[in-house]
């Protein structure tokens, strides 16, 4: 791999931590802003000595040697090993061993937080389903250097409400690009875009200037086309300039943006078919390895992948733009996002963040919801007398407007505007900027406020549940029947996920002596939260707008019950590394008053890290002696789309985001499968836990 292309690769500066295992055998590597930890097990007592990151032609935040016979990272994870010059020589994933005799080696291994370990010896790997041993013949001096995948926007693009303006600065977002080739489909090489503030005058910073790829896209200076196009000029890198014809100009090539589909359907085809094309040709690239998705479009195009790979950002772009999109259209994974931005001038500022996530971004088109109507499989269960609200018996319609997005193929949905979503989350500018601002501590510090005694079954399993991961640094504490004034220093004070259980009405939350409105604090300590109480839509956003990230809230009055089992359902899964948009989305089934909860601030947000990859959720059906797992992949926190898993069943890597191709197992392979990992699974439309199945039994 040539220096030139190495050097196109980094990290934000983030400091990454090295530290002893209690026991002095190995060391705990941590990222305090992604609150990420690994561990690296040794033989022996080791001292972990700090030394210079550039050994690593990679590069990462911080690193240390130690002398050691063996490394043992007690997880699963692909490992790519690599001469001294980064020319990949193995990929070691799943069950798999191989041995290198003498020599300078690095080895990548792909955990939450990126690791690079460099020594020079012999090198033994065994990898299998839960961990990857490292061996090295006798005892070696080893750098271990680590990379966080935190990305802090480059910096900030001034811009007035003049849509040329506007378009200027989107052309800026490329510069955050950490390379053009095709392996800008990680999600470790797109960094952030830079933020956008309106202001009185353009001011474009000279070191955020446009990428210099050569491509050009043209549009009408017009806000309902300038938002759509944005995540595709920073994923091209190109320059944002006015047209009278929506195309795209490449080096003597164009493409129409305004076909019979209509503007933002294309523009949404071409981001995800260059995109899905990029993720195919890097296979020539870095990380040659064995990709289902190569394996399925071969046969459907006529590319040379490894020529393809050493050609021009422009003439890739004609290459994957000559085929027809419904060719492949089966084989793309599943999109991560859609947004429905109102096209307002205030909005730009919530554009770098949605383009940070490849969003689709599209002008809303919603209906309005009554409350009455989402409140329906409340009533109906409330009036068969079985149970109680968490606030009044009236059930009181909220006065709020309520809208329902259009219906989109992505896993989830964002609304960017002043009503209240129905089916999408509540996305604000101040929640992303809250991100950013957010202060790292390491730990992760989890509370719980029970303010209602007949609500303890919730409690008890927050209780029991959080923080039971006995590898990760939580500090969780539960509180009963707070008073107003004890309520106010818990939401002031730093805790990185809240839990409410108890009542909320329009007088805010309901404690032992009185009614505490969150709307009358200047800034809360809480970064993510759950209020699992009726009417906490408007307390939600009162927690964003002083200070939090991200929360599940609901729009009206929930039956107890119907509560309790949505509550219950996020408890394990946040815990699990779930983000909150895929917790609740997977939660909101468990109950028919699911569709009364929502996501606001940024969903993306999760609690700890998943246990393997990518958070999973599976799906088992009984076929006569056999059995069908469907596995669905989730991503969040720092991940992104471009990410790939290889499953247990699996000799191949695939794409992460949405679903993976269903597999047939004997009972002994699945029980071998559930044994690897608690994850959640759905069985004829109950969710159970795979440490609590019996397969005999399904």
């Amino acid at each position: 791999m040539p220096e030139s292309d190495l050097s196109k690769y980094g990290g934000d500066p983030v400091t990454i931590s090295f530290d002893s295992c209690e026991d002095d055998t190995g060391i705990v590597i941590r990222d305090p802003i992604e609150r990420r930890t690994c561990t690296l097990r040794t033989p022996d007592v080791v001292r972990p000595v700090s030394t210079d990151t550039r050994s690593c032609c990679f590069p990462v935040d911080d690193a240390v040697v130690v002398s050691t016979t063996r490394l043992t990272l007690p997880t699963p994870s692909a490992v790519y090993v690599r001469d001294e010059d980064g020319e990949m020589l193995s990929s070691v994933e799943g069950i798999d061993y191989e041995e290198l005799p003498e020599g300078v080696y690095s080895v990548e291994l792909c955990t939450p937080i990126k690791l690079y370990v460099i020594a020079e010896a012999e090198l033994r790997v065994t990898a299998s389903f839960d961990h990857v041993v490292l061996e090295f013949g006798s005892e070696t001096e080893v750098f271990v250097g680590g990379r966080s995948p935190h990305r802090n926007p480059a910096g900030t693009v001034t811009t007035t409400a003049d849509p040329v303006d506007m378009m200027a600065a989107i052309s800026a977002f490329g510069s955050a690009l950490k390379t053009t080739s095709p392996e800008r489909s990680f999600p470790t090489l797109r960094g952030h875009p830079p933020t956008v503030e309106l202001g009185d005058e353009l001011h474009v910073p000279d070191d955020l200037r446009p990428a210099g790829t050569g491509i050009q896209i043209e549009v009408p200076p017009e806000y309902e086309y300038i938002f759509p196009v944005a995540p595709l000029v920073y994923y091209l890198g190109a320059r944002l300039v006015p047209g009278n014809v929506p195309r795209i100009i490449a080096d003597g090539f164009e493409h129409p943006l305004q076909m019979r589909r209509g503007f933002e359907k294309e523009v949404e085809r071409v981001l995800k078919q260059t995109f899905f094309f990029d993720c195919v040709t890097r296979t020539e690239g870095l990380y040659p390895i064995e990709l289902h998705e190569r394996q399925q479009v071969e046969s459907v195009v006529s590319f040379d992948f490894e020529r393809l790979y050493d050609t021009s950002l422009a003439e890739q772009l004609e290459a994957y733009l000559s085929i027809p999109y419904e060719c492949i259209e089966e084989h793309l994974p599943d999109w991560q996002l859609t947004t429905h931005v109102a096209p307002t001038a205030e909005n730009i500022e919530m554009v770098p963040f949605l383009v940070d996530d490849l969003a689709v971004i599209r002008t809303p088109e919603a209906r309005e919801v009554s409350a009455s109507a989402i409140q329906v499989p409340a009533v109906e269960e409330f009036v068969r007398g079985t149970d109680s609200t968490r606030s009044t018996a009236e059930l009181p319609l909220s006065p709020r407007s309520l809208v329902e997005p259009e219906t989109t193929d992505s896993l989830e949905q964002m609304w960017v505007g002043e009503d209240a979503p129905v089916g999408a989350s509540k996305a604000t500018t101040t929640a992303f900027r809250n991100r950013l601002e957010r202060t790292p501590t390491g730990k992760i510090d989890i509370t719980v406020v029970c303010n209602d005694e007949h609500m303890h079954e919730e409690r008890n399993l927050a209780d029991s549940v959080y923080g039971s991961r006995d590898e990760l640094p939580f500090d969780v504490t539960v509180y009963n029947d707070r008073t107003v004034s004890d309520l106010r220093s818990i939401l002031e004070s730093e805790t990185q996920f809240f839990h409410y259980i108890g009542h909320i009405d329009e007088k805010g939350f309901k404690c032992a002596d009185g009614m505490l409105d969150v709307r009358t604090l200047d800034s809360v300590g809480v970064e993510a939260f759950l209020l699992n109480a009726c009417q906490s839509y408007e307390q939600g956003m009162a927690l964003i707008d002083a200070g939090a990230v991200g929360g599940v809230v609901t729009l009206n009055d929930v039956i107890n019950s119907g509560a309790v089992r949505v509550g219950k359902s996020m408890v394990r899964l946040l815990n699990r590394g779930f983000p909150l948009w895929a917790a609740l989305d997977i939660a909101r089934d468990r109950s028919i008053i699911g569709g009364q909860y929502t996501v606001v601030g940024d969903g993306s947000v999760d609690m700890v890290q998943t246990e393997s990859a990518v958070a999973l959720l599976f799906e088992i059906k009984r076929k006569g002696e056999l059995f069908e797992l469907k596995r669905r992949t989730y991503i969040g926190g720092a991940d992104g789309l471009g990410g790939i898993v290889k499953p247990q069943t699996s000799d191949r890597m695939f794409l992460t985001s949405g679903s993976l191709p269903p597999v047939t197992l004997s009972a002994d392979e699945l029980e071998s499968h559930l044994s690897l990992e608690n994850v959640p699974i759905s069985v004829d439309g109950q969710l159970v836990w795979s440490e609590e199945i019996d397969v005999a039994e399904l």
